[in-house]
C-alpha cells in the first residue's frame, strides 16, 4: 500500500486504515505498510526532537491495528518507530494476524548512514534475527528497506520457512542525483529483490513511500527525498505479478502459495547448496585482508 505522509501522526494512522479497508475491499488478504508510514521520514536529518515519535510495539499503533485486522479479516505488517527503552530505539514491524492478534516483530538489522539517510543516528541495529510468522495467509518473513540489498537477509529469512518476503520500504532519490542515476538506482533496487525471490523461491512484496518530502523547519534550501515509488508484487521466478507508479496506490495481487513448491522444486538451490564451503561468510572480507 503506497501511499503519502504528513505532518500529523494520528491522520497518518487514519489514512493508512483507510488504505487498509480499501485493499481488503479489493480481495486484499495480506497488507504491508511502507516503511514508517506514522510521519515524513525524519531520517533526512540528525534532531534529537524528532525521537519524540517513538512509540512501544506492541503499543497505541499496533492496538488499532490488530483491531481493524480482526474487523476485515486481513494480515497487517507496519513498519513503526519504537522506542524499547530509554535511549534505544529500533526500525520495528509488527506482524498481525487476520484474527487479529498480534503475533511479533521484527527489528531493522542493517542500519545505513548516507546523506538524508541518517539511520545510524536513530535506530539500534536489530536483535532479533530473521524470523517468519505462521499466518492466515501462509509463512510470512519481514525485512525492512536495507535489509533489501542483501542476500543473506533474504536467505535467511528463507531458511526459516517464509513464502513471501515483506520489504516496507523508504527509498527515494536526492534531487540533485536524480538525473544523472535515477534511473539506474530504481532498477538496480528492483533487480536485488527480484532475484532474491528467484533464489530463494518465494514471493518477493515490496512497499515504498511516495511523494516528495522535505522535513518541516527545514532550511529553505533543503533538497528533500523525491520517494519513487514503483512498489511491487514478484513471484518465485522474478515476474512482477504488478507494480505500482509513483502515486499513491493500493497494489493488489494473487499469491499462489503452491508456486513455493515448485519453483523450488525444479530450481533446488536450496538442495544444492554448499553449506560446507561457506565459512568464510562470517568473515567481513577475504582471510588475511
Amino acid at each position: 500500500m503506497q501511499q503519502r505522509a504528513g505532518g500529523d501522526p494520528a491522520g497518518n494512522l487514519d489514512r493508512a486504515i483507510t488504505g487498509i479497508r480499501e485493499a481488503a475491499d479489493s480481495g486484499a488478504r495480506l497488507i504491508c505498510l511502507q516503511e514508517l508510514f506514522g510521519w515524513y521520514y525524519f531520517c533526512q536529518r540528525e534532531d534529537h526532537n524528532f525521537f519524540k515519535l517513538a512509540e512501544p510495539v506492541p503499543g497505541p499503533s499496533t492496538e488499532r491495528l490488530c483491531t481493524v485486522a480482526r474487523e476485515l479479516g486481513v494480515v497487517i505488517v507496519a513498519s513503526l518507530f519504537e522506542k524499547r527503552a530509554e535511549g534505544l530505539y529500533h526500525n520495528t514491524a509488527a506482524v498481525i494476524d487476520a484474527d487479529g492478534s498480534y503475533l511479533g516483530k521484527y527489528r531493522k538489522m542493517h542500519i545505513p548512514d548516507d546523506p538524508q539517510f541518517y539511520e545510524k543516528f536513530y535506530f539500534t541495529p536489530g536483535d532479533l534475527g530473521f524470523r517468519t510468522w505462521q499466518t492466515a495467509v501462509g509463512k510470512i518473513g519481514v525485512l525492512i528497506c536495507w535489509d533489501q540489498w542483501y542476500p543473506e537477509a533474504a536467505r535467511l529469512t528463507a531458511m526459516s520457512g517464509a513464502e513471501i518476503l515483506c520489504y516496507p520500504t523508504a527509498i527515494g532519490w536526492l534531487p540533485s542525483e536524480k538525473s544523472e542515476y535515477g534511473e539506474r538506482q530504481q532498477a538496480a533496487w528492483e533487480t536485488i529483490q527480484r532475484s532474491h525471490a528467484v533464489a530463494n523461491g518465494v514471493f518477493v512484496c515490496s512497499v515504498n513511500r511516495t511523494g516528495h518530502e522535505v522535513l518541516p523547519d527545514s532550511e529553505p534550501s533543503a533538497p528533500g527525498i523525491e520517494f519513487w515509488g514503483g512498489s511491487f508484487i514478484a513471484d518465485p521466478n522474478g515476474r512482477v505479478l504488478a507494480r505500482a507508479g509513483q502515486g499513491e496506490e493500493v497494489l493488489v495481487a494473487d499469491c499462489d502459495l503452491g508456486a513455493v513448491d515448485v519453483a523450488r522444486t525444479h530450481w533446488p538451490f536450496l538442495r544444492d547448496r554448499r553449506i560446507d564451503a561457506y565459512g568464510e561468510l562470517t568473515q567481513r572480507f577475504g582471510k588475511g585482508r
